[in-house]
């Protein structure tokens, strides 16, 4: 039990060190992609790193060469003089062992005292250890006679010179003092009675200790470099990185508002004369700002004033209509038909001037949201029942789609109501008779009502512009319900003032659908819809799919059985209206 307590807790250990190293790595990810100054310095020492790999490992091969070429040349001047010291005291040796051995130590301690007082030729060879070997005898156990270390020349030299060549070679042995690496040098050396052997073993020590020196001087001198690469290219960098550092933080404060914002210009550089070409920029856009703002504001002015100004004639109009339309009765078939449509007439114009006010209002940013928590299933409901002489005139079925829960939210309620009012109206005008369809979702976030018809539907490119003013896709269609043109912009700005979202979907003979998206409470940013856009029987898999990637909860299912496709008239509620005022 033990041993898997501590298991499991090294496991836990090993998952937390995983997750802050990769914690570690996405940081650094993320400050990789940000920073130009990192990036450029990175890729500078990785370049410069494989540079200085490269030039280090050339330089340590060609000093090493030189050093091993200039000993072996001096191996070999020393190899060829002692083998002349040698000969003499070798030649007419006797075949006995006791003779050859006397003779070899003669010439070996010849051989060691010579080579302390080295001529300038045979100077650059250093000390060795001479070793004498008679290559035709043999002693007892089967050995060849030698003197010296005999045992470290190595068999493949060994048999070239016994063949009658002279060769060096590199060799590596084990001694008490420890791994030794030894240039040897074998050479033949005539004499009258047999062939002998004449080998000289340089330790190459004081070589090696050079090729360390070499290469722990070649590793610090290209770190150093590559410490001074990485300052010059960060200082360099961050030369040119600065300004656009600059110019970015001016463009930012610029894109919020500050339009006096303006880079500094020093020098003649490009840097210089891409500041003032932006400040150039800058000072072309405040002023086309400006102007568009005076004439937004003339153009808003304007239309407040003659809304404002038409209401006194409309008023003495209008009680002059209604007047006519009373004594209607009295009139000629003809004359009470024209006061018929006088009096809708000035319906519409009323209802014109009082979306052209509101839009006004709207553009000015002085409507203000009167939020308070209300059941959105009532607003519905009052929302259907405006509609409902409409629906009966055209003969249209609503369909009512509303939970059998509360479903409440920090709304203000007559903007909501004529949202969905006119969401309604405009299904009804454009179904063709075809059954409307309101549904209500929530969820913990937001609120979604989805308005469907059945009509004409909408062709591609038509959804962005369904909301812009006075807007028809098709200005030869008669409207059935005599609208402004200007409900579902007021629409669209009465959903932004919430905060939330109104959206269009259509598609041609498959109808259109229209969906409210507002937040539970208010000043909550939305994330996310209850209710898809496309109607659900319409979407294609992969759009299925893409959707529920995309993070748009899944709705209710809604279920509408065959009594329910029958329009019937919403009773009021009592205390409804007083709840929502």
């Amino acid at each position: 039990m033990r041993t898997t307590r501590i298991g499991r807790r090294a496991l836990r250990l090993a998952q937390r060190a995983a997750d802050q190293a990769h914690g570690h790595w996405l940081a650094f990810g993320g400050l990789w992609r940000r920073s130009l100054q990192l990036r450029v310095v990175v890729s500078t020492l990785a370049l410069s790193s494989a540079v200085v790999f490269v030039l280090g490992m050339v330089l340590q091969v060609q000093i090493t060469d030189q050093l091993l070429e200039t000993k072996t040349a001096a191996v070999i001047r020393q190899g060829n003089t002692s083998a002349l010291a040698v000969q003499p005291d070798l030649s007419g040796l006797n075949p006995g062992p006791d003779s050859v051995k006397t003779r070899f130590v003669s010439a070996v301690n010849k051989l060691t005292s010579a080579g302390s007082g080295q001529d300038a030729t045979t100077a650059g060879a250093g000390a060795f250890e001479p070793v004498l070997a008679d290559g035709g005898g043999v002693e007892s156990g089967g050995l060849v006679p030698a003197v010296g270390p005999f045992p470290d020349v190595p068999a493949e030299l060994r048999q070239l010179v016994e063949s009658g060549g002279s060769a060096t070679q590199i060799h590596t042995v084990q001694r008490e003092t420890g791994t030794t690496t030894l240039l040897v040098y074998g050479a033949p050396v005539n004499t009258s009675a047999r062939a002998m052997q004449l080998y000289l073993l340089f330790p190459l020590t004081s070589e090696q200790r050079t090729s360390e020196v070499v290469q722990s001087t070649l590793v610090v001198g290209g770190v150093v470099l590559l410490v001074l690469l990485a300052m010059i290219a960060n200082l360099v960098t961050r030369q040119v990185v600065r300004p656009v550092r600059q110019a970015a933080e001016v463009a930012e404060r610029f894109a919020d508002g500050s339009l006096d914002e303006r880079m500094p210009v020093v020098g003649e550089d490009d840097v210089a004369r891409l500041a003032e070409s932006y400040n150039e920029m800058a000072e072309s856009i405040q002023e086309q700002i400006h102007q568009l703002e005076e004439f937004g504001q003339l153009q808003r002015r304007f239309t407040s004033d003659v809304s404002h100004e038409l209401r006194t004639p409309l008023t003495t109009v209008r009680m002059a209509a209604d007047v006519l339309h009373a004594s209607r009765e009295q009139f000629p078939s003809g004359l009470a038909r024209s006061t018929e449509l006088l009096v809708d007439e000035l319906d519409r114009f009323e209802s014109l001037l009082g979306d052209l006010l509101e839009i006004s209002r709207l553009d000015a940013g002085v409507e203000e949201l009167a939020a308070e928590t209300v059941d959105v299933r009532v607003l519905a409901r009052r929302a259907h029942d405006s509609v409902r002489a409409i629906a009966n005139g055209t003969g249209t079925t609503v369909v009512m789609g509303l939970p059998d829960h509360e479903v409440l939210a920090e709304v203000d309620a007559r903007r909501v109501e004529r949202v969905l009012r006119n969401l309604l109206a405009n299904a009804i005008d454009h179904g063709e008779g075809l059954p409307v369809e309101l549904t209500l979702r929530s969820d913990h976030h937001a609120v979604a009502v989805v308005v469907r018809d059945h009509g004409v539907g909408m062709r591609p490119g038509e959804a962005d512009l369904v909301f812009n003013r006075f807007w028809r896709a098709d200005p030869s269609r008669n409207r059935r319900t005599g609208g402004t043109g200007l409900g579902l912009s007021i629409s669209l700005e009465d959903a932004r003032l919430h905060g939330g979202w109104l959206e269009a979907w259509g598609e041609r003979g498959r109808g259109a659908a229209f969906r409210l998206t507002l937040p539970c409470k208010h000043g909550h940013e939305l994330t996310g819809s209850p209710l898809p856009l496309e109607p659900p029987d319409l979407q294609r898999p992969a759009e299925a799919g893409a959707d529920a990637a995309a993070g748009e909860p899944e709705p209710d299912e809604v279920e509408l059985r065959p009594e329910e496709i029958t329009w019937q008239p919403a009773e009021p509620v009592e205390g409804e209206r007083e709840e929502v005022r």
